[in-house]
């Protein structure tokens, strides 16, 4: 089974640097880790909505999932920093991800009842 994709993008008012991006990869990562072998790829990409003005909330960080055989999957989290944004995008998606593939495997086990006529 090959591996999960990672691929960090950020806007031009974002430090994108080698640091943020691998801190937030880590973070990310850690926190889907037990998707990993049903994800094909993460994207993410971090963005500051005010650039140089500064307000609440104006550090996004949307993060896409691909499934294996799925339809990707994309939540964004909003906060005064990109470290926290990226939190609250990979709990939401973790969750989101929770109920996607709970949903798969409850219908995989319960067999449909043969319909009488």
């Amino acid at each position: 089974m090959s591996t999960m994709q990672f691929q960090f993008n950020t806007d031009s008012s974002v430090m994108g640097t080698a640091e943020v991006a691998d801190r937030i990869e880590a973070q990310v990562r850690h926190r889907l880790a037990r998707f990993a072998d049903r994800l094909t790829r993460l994207e993410v990409h971090v963005s500051d909505v005010n650039g140089r003005k500064h307000g609440a909330d104006d550090k996004h960080c949307t993060i896409e999932a691909r499934p294996r055989g799925g339809r990707p999957i994309g939540v964004t989290g909003k906060a005064p920093d990109v470290d926290a944004a990226a939190r609250i995008a990979a709990n939401t998606m973790a969750e989101r991800l929770e109920r996607v593939f709970g949903k798969a495997e409850r219908h995989r086990h319960d067999p449909s009842p043969d319909k009488q006529i």
